[in-house]
């Protein structure tokens, strides 16, 4: 029998997994090396833009002030995220140059106005989304062309080369340098994904995924996904690497051991072993599993089944490491 503080202690993991997947609260999935190193990238960054928007830029006090927090924006992109679509140089230099000509233009024809403000930023979401240069700091520039005072809107179509332009140049150049000194966050990402880092030789499968079918997932999706193809891609090659290693239905379920199905999406699962016993009766098998579902489909519910479809479920055991599901080495 199950007790009623498992039962209630499933329900409120089941809930706590509900809210943070409707929060959008992701499992951790890098090193705190990764993320001072971000960190330390975006500082990098912002000290190079601010040195050179001081000494060589048009604009002073309050633009000045709200020109940096544009590129502050971006690298977060340029440094958290150094492989996103919405990172790469297309994105930055498309993203803030051509908002920052929408926001002048909107300026021009409609004053400092909510309607000015409002256009700007609307327009060049859109102009973005269909010249493939979706950089969300954009839109930041875009408004500050309207909004920015008489230092940025005396200076008309001037402010796009000075001190924009020397914004953008700047911190592009920082992520070059920056990133690359580090083989795992070359940037462009097209440097990172030119690198042969597979270790095995696909074998052969029944279904092998194409890139056509890639695409057409994308195409299906029908949504901005922050991820280049070449990242996907690098993504299901390292899938299939770890998928190639040998994977055999353990013969042994030890108790207190973590076992996955080894299933994709939806219908993954990790099982924690509670017990094993042993059941003389003559309806059911001599064995007996208990199991709580830790992760995946039916988490936070335990169950019970018999020994041998516990092993044929189980495709390996896992570890958990660093908020991660893992085989274990």
């Amino acid at each position: 029998m199950i007790s009623e503080v498992e039962t209630k202690g499933g329900r409120y993991l089941k809930l706590i997994n509900e809210l943070k997947m409707i929060l959008g609260i992701p499992p951790n999935t890098t090193t705190a090396a990764e993320k001072l190193l971000s960190a330390l990238g975006a500082a990098v960054s912002i000290f190079a833009v601010a040195f050179f928007t001081a000494r060589f830029a048009l604009v002073q006090d309050t633009a000045y002030v709200m020109i940096v927090a544009s590129m502050g924006a971006s690298a977060v992109l340029l440094f958290a995220v150094p492989h996103g679509a919405l990172s790469q140089p297309w994105a930055l230099f498309g993203g803030h140059l051509i908002s920052g000509v929408i926001g002048v233009t909107c300026f021009q024809v409609f004053g400092n106005s909510d309607m000015s403000a409002a256009v700007a930023v609307g327009l060049a979401v859109g102009v973005m989304y269909f010249l493939r240069c979706i950089h969300p700091p954009g839109g930041a520039t875009a408004l500050t062309a309207v909004i920015g005072g008489a230092g940025v809107t005396d200076l008309h179509y001037q402010f796009i080369f000075n001190p924009l332009l020397v914004n953008v140049v700047v911190i592009l150049a920082i992520a070059i340098i920056f990133n690359g000194a580090f083989f795992w966050r070359r940037y462009p990402a097209h440097f990172y994904f030119q690198q042969s880092h597979y270790t095995s030789t696909p074998i052969a499968r029944e279904f092998e995924l194409s890139q056509e079918d890639l695409s057409a997932a994308l195409q299906q999706h029908n949504s901005f996904t922050d991820i280049t193809e070449e990242g996907l891609n690098d993504l299901l090659e390292l899938a299939k690497q770890h998928a190639n290693e040998t994977s055999i239905h353990p013969q042994q379920i030890v108790s207190e051991r973590f076992y996955s199905n080894g299933r994709l999406g939806k219908f993954w699962s990790i099982r924690q072993v509670s017990s094993i016993n042993s059941v003389k009766n003559y309806f059911l098998p001599s064995d007996r599993v208990r199991f709580q579902v830790v992760a995946g489909e039916n988490k936070g519910t335990s169950q019970e089944s018999s020994l041998a479809e516990f092993i044929q479920w189980a495709r390996f055991e896992v570890i958990q490491s660093d908020g991660r599901w893992v085989k274990p080495l």
